[in-house]
């Protein structure tokens, strides 16, 4: 059985489900896209091949592998893009949140069940209905839970906005010894400046620092708690073509490796000044679809 721990993003990974690209299907119509970014790329005729993305994926895995981590990943469904594994599932402490995600991803999480039959059944938790969540709005942070959250009264026509209040609500009943902290994030047609979950804006990292845009929070205030919970000096800004291209969707292995993209010059060369190793991967192509490293995992057991 899997004993499951997640308290924060940063400490050493010991189990992780890594998504797949195999058999994602073919390039989606316009009508189909779930986000303005891979939406572009449909209609520009960039939009990612299969046989690249599961490139990009297997880089990914040999950095797991390297570093001892055991990676599970999911059946491949045909046609089907399975890439995403944050978005169906997430684990605080010993629970797994089993995410109430756009219907049509519902065949994600059966291609995980040969993971979920490692996990006591007490464990596994299904959030009622009304409750949307995605595992990209939802950080564990030591003491505090970080979401993402979208509640203007326009959430349901924000195709861009995947959790809502009562996932905010419903977090806080899960674990009323922690203190659930959300923020309003921005949504918009426009990728360059939709916020579409919580890990495109933010992202904390080891040695008490974090990456940070402003542009992707709709209130101020909620930016400005960020900056002096970490403390200015200790935060990267990024620009909002940085947010476009996924600069802070990079993922921690402990806290002091960090995979990121190896295009992210300007903050693979600041991490390193920070004292980071970075293990740098490419991952541009999937990034097309406006996920990144953080998106592309699930992780299990943080020691």
């Amino acid at each position: 059985m899997l004993k499951l721990n997640i308290n924060d993003e940063i400490s050493p990974l010991k189990a992780v489900v890594l998504g797949t690209a195999k058999s994602c299907g073919p390039v989606p119509k316009p009508e189909e896209a779930y986000d303005p970014k891979s939406l572009e790329h449909i209609l520009a005729g960039t939009y990612p091949t299969e046989k690249d993305m599961v490139k990009e994926m297997e880089a990914f895995a040999a950095v797991f592998e390297k570093y001892g981590v055991n990676v599970f990943r999911p059946e491949v469904l045909e046609d089907c893009n399975q890439i995403f594994s944050r978005d169906i599932a997430f684990v605080i402490e010993d629970k797994l949140i089993v995410a109430n995600i756009l219907p049509d991803r519902e065949r994600e999480v059966e291609a995980i069940l040969h993971v979920l039959d490692k996990i006591e059944e007490k464990n596994i938790l299904h959030p009622p209905e009304e409750v949307h969540v995605e595992g990209g709005d939802v950080m564990p942070w030591n003491d505090y839970i970080f979401v993402g959250t979208y509640t203007g009264e326009d959430y349901a026509d924000q195709i861009t906005a995947r959790t809502n209040k009562y996932a905010v609500e419903y977090l806080k009943r899960q674990f009323p010894h922690k203190k659930v902290k959300s923020f309003e994030l921005r949504k918009s047609k426009n990728a360059k400046e939709n916020a579409l979950h919580l890990d495109c804006c933010f992202q904390p990292l080891g040695k008490g620092k974090a990456i940070l845009h402003k542009n992707g929070f709709l209130v101020e205030e909620e930016y400005l708690w960020l900056v002096d919970f970490f403390g200015k000096e200790n935060i990267f800004e990024i620009t909002s073509d940085e947010m476009y291209r996924m600069f802070s969707n990079v993922f921690s292995i402990s806290p002091s490796v960090v995979v990121s993209e190896r295009n992210f010059e300007r903050l693979n060369n600041w991490l390193r000044d920070q004292g980071f190793v970075v293990e740098e991967i490419p991952y541009a192509e999937i990034s097309k679809q406006e996920g990144l490293l953080r998106c592309s995992t699930l992780p299990l057991i943080r020691d």
